[in-house]
């Protein structure tokens, strides 16, 4: 394996963390969670994605909300699976655009099928995303389901990574890679070939969907699973460039579980500040199976 290159990259641990959304019920399948985060002109906007079990409406809803501390959130607006056309919605990417609008990328399920795609909605603040407004940007196709991206944009332009499931095997369609892509726009994409997958024999192998990109380090945190019983139940994986190249992982396991239940903890989202700390957000199992969306704040000296 090449030597690792270790810079400062923020672990969450789930004992200094804080619930910033409860579920929405109890018990498995009762979820808040998926969260993206930014930090704009000292507020924090949250995007996150409200589930109820299968059977009971899935996916049914992607909250904007809005707090003074990363802590205690004030729901501003709701985007609802119907309005999409879709069976679910899974998770959101809130951005701040270079012109200082917003922009939301929407996870969608069609309908009667194992297919996802992605859409874009424009606004001039978080909580006036209209889905009458939207432009469709990752479609996948007939053998790609494609959902939960990962996106920034800084001088060099629009990034992304992107879960990709593929639809050959209709009982083997939880599999995921990860792609990564660019763009001018956030529009209209690039796919560069770059790929992240789980290892074959790992705690990992069934599949890697890339979570966060954590500033300045080239690192990725991800969520991976060992097989298809543990679909929804992730837990998170961290992908570190080596000194050969490319990227590698540090060690044989997951680098963050919650304590509970299945050990779920997935979909990180990683956001720096200006002091050198970071805020976490990401989704992890309560005890009784549902997930809530838990905060930390992770100080330089960490």
């Amino acid at each position: 394996m090449p030597t690792l290159v270790t810079p400062d990259i923020p672990l969450p641990r789930h004992d200094r963390s804080v619930v910033a959304v409860a579920a929405p019920g109890e018990g498995p399948g009762h979820w808040a969670g998926g969260p993206s985060a930014v930090l704009a002109e000292g507020d924090w906007w949250l995007a996150y994605r409200l589930r109820r079990p299968v059977g009971e409406g899935r996916g049914y809803a992607v909250t904007i909300a809005r707090s003074p501390d990363g802590e205690a959130f004030t729901p501003a607006a709701t985007l609802e699976r119907d309005a999409f056309g879709a069976a679910s919605l899974e998770r959101p990417a809130l951005v701040r655009r270079p012109d200082g609008g917003w922009r939301i990328y929407i996870s969608c399920s069609t309908p009667g099928s194992d297919h996802w795609w992605v859409d874009a909605l424009d606004a001039d603040d978080p909580g006036s995303f209209d889905p009458a407004a939207r432009t469709p940007v990752f479609p996948g196709d007939d053998g790609t389901a494609m959902k939960d991206p990962v996106v920034w944009c800084d001088d060099e332009g629009w990034h992304a990574w992107v879960c990709c499931h593929p639809l050959d095997d209709a009982g083997d369609t939880d599999r995921m890679t990860s792609r990564r892509a660019t763009s001018d726009d956030g529009l209209r994409w690039r796919f560069t070939g770059d790929e992240l997958a789980g290892a074959a024999g790992a705690w990992d192998q069934r599949g890697a969907r890339v979570t966060s990109v954590v500033p300045g380090t080239g690192a990725l945190f991800y969520d991976g699973r060992a097989d298809a019983d543990e679909n929804w139940e992730e837990r998170t994986g961290l992908a570190v460039p080596g000194s050969g190249g490319g990227l590698v992982r540090p060690d044989d396991g997951p680098v963050a579980v919650s304590p509970h239940a299945s050990g779920a903890l997935r979909y990180l989202c990683v956001v720096a500040l200006p002091d050198g700390g970071h805020r976490l957000f990401y989704e992890a199992a309560t005890a009784d199976g549902a997930h809530d969306v838990r905060t930390e704040l992770v100080l330089p000296a960490d």
